[in-house]
């Protein structure tokens, strides 16, 4: 295993860390709170084995279990041999006092005194403002702190980068953040700005989503094809390209299968930094390319359509439809629309009024687009053959 510098603190990170997301389920369905608890503890035990020492859960995982089963894991000692990671459920505080009642309730299904790196879960805008600040939980984190309860504070992030550097530079107490990144996304939230003005700060960056979702694993044909070339895996390839940068602090996998574990391990084992040479980093930008060419709306996310008089939020819609088409996977988009987009704000609130369109760089028919997307998003109905 290789160990990185985890910002500002004494101490060094397993390049991998075992996110605790997508463990196996009984039932076979992704996420479900059915969790085969033998197979994930003897897979988070062989992670630890071989060097992994940072577990990464969350309140809510498989439907409010993960911590529990994680918690069993890491009996039999393994406790001591990590850095363990959960969330605070940011959205289910209600009032201040709502904090400790979270933490408390983590502490026990974690089978643990104390939490290492505890987190704001998914901070936003809203959730900055709205419940972190207005219910004063910096404070109540650092008074956990004091407690013994938790070590550092730290947070992760899902809004625009003006968002996460106004976040970075509102509290001085951080210790490190987590941000989704991969190489198809390196404009998108955070992004590769967020990566380095955090590691600017002395945070250490933990790596979310490095293959996005999964869907960078088994990519189509055409993408396929840059890699066969290689003789590296899709999956090698595209974890190596984030371990390359020097101020990731560690890369976090939500394994599902042990051989799933072992290849990651095995990864990570010849993983450094700066280590890819033009060659690698040239495949890389022919994948990267070859997926923009099976995008089917020319959006740049520059959200000059915005805002929308109806309140339909363009440019994640637009996201959803070309990412379920680009990488064959519309289930996750649609999951996403369903689940986590608010009615209002979806593509059938579309009137048609072109207004977006005055001020889109790029002319896209968006009022064209809107009822596509949400056929195929909302109403579960194929792509549109023509774009």
């Amino acid at each position: 295993m290789q160990y990185r510098r985890f910002g500002s603190l004494d101490w060094q990170a397993s390049a991998l860390g075992f996110g605790c997301m997508r463990l196996p389920t009984v039932d076979g369905k992704a996420l479900s709170g059915n969790i085969d608890e033998a197979e994930s503890i003897q897979m988070i035990r062989f992670a630890i084995d071989r060097g992994v020492n940072y577990v990464d859960t969350a309140y809510p995982y498989h439907e409010k279990n993960s911590e529990i089963v994680t918690g069993k894991a890491l009996k039999d000692g393994y406790r001591g041999k990590v850095r363990l990671a959960t969330k605070s459920p940011v959205w289910s505080i209600k009032k201040t006092e709502d904090f400790d009642l979270f933490l408390n309730e983590q502490l026990k299904k974690l089978q643990t005194d104390y939490i290492d790196f505890y987190l704001f879960h998914g901070l936003d805008k809203k959730r900055w403002d709205n419940v972190v600040i207005k219910m004063n939980l910096l404070e109540k984190a650092e008074s956990a702190q004091r407690d013994g309860k938790i070590g550092y504070i730290g947070f992760s992030f899902h809004d625009r980068y003006d968002v996460f550097q106004e976040i970075i530079d509102g509290y001085n107490g951080w210790t490190f953040c987590q941000i989704q990144y991969n190489y198809m996304n390196t404009e998108h939230q955070a992004g590769a700005r967020g990566l380095r003005y955090a590691a600017s700060k002395g945070l250490a960056v933990v790596i979310m989503e490095p293959l996005l979702g999964g869907r960078l694993a088994n990519p189509p044909a055409p993408v396929l094809n840059v890699f066969k070339k290689t003789g590296k895996t899709p999956v090698d390839s595209a974890l190596q390209w984030v371990w390359n940068q020097p101020e990731v602090s560690l890369l976090l996998s939500g394994m599902h299968t042990m051989r799933q574990v072992e290849e990651n391990i095995a990864s990570a084992d010849t993983s450094g930094i700066n280590a890819m040479g033009p060659e690698e980093l040239a495949v890389i930008g022919r994948a990267r390319d070859k997926y923009k060419d099976m995008t089917l709306i020319p959006c740049t996310r520059c959200g000059y359509c915005l805002p929308c008089p109806n309140e339909v939020n363009i440019p994640r819609i637009i996201k959803l439809f070309n990412d379920g088409f680009t990488y064959g996977d519309v289930e996750t988009s649609r999951g996403i629309y369903a689940n986590y987009m608010a009615e209002a704000s979806r593509a059938g609130s579309c009137v048609q009024c072109k207004a977006c369109e005055e001020k889109c760089p790029q002319k896209i028919s968006i009022s064209e687009w809107m009822p596509k997307a949400h056929a195929v998003l909302g109403e579960g109905q194929s792509y549109p053959v023509n774009k």
